[in-house]
């Protein structure tokens, strides 16, 4: 799983932000990456539902553009 937080880490901003845009694949990624129960479970919880009605995909659509990561339960 370190490699994996790793590569995703890794990625060029641009990619970040297109996965971000793009179903939000990215910030779902990240946190099943996190390794921790609530960030599985959000995550995929993510991914199923079409991220919670847009709440995630804005909030981390907001991160990706100031921080550079997925910062919100990640």
């Amino acid at each position: 799983m370190a490699e994996f937080k790793k590569t995703l880490q890794g990625l060029p901003w641009i990619v970040k932000l297109l996965l971000v845009i793009f179903y939000d694949i990215y910030g779902a990624l990240t946190r099943i990456a996190r390794g921790d129960v609530v960030g599985i479970v959000v995550g995929v919880l993510q991914l199923i539902t079409g991220n919670f009605f847009g709440i995630f995909w804005l909030i981390d659509l907001i991160t990706v553009i100031v921080k550079k990561e997925v910062t919100v339960l990640a």
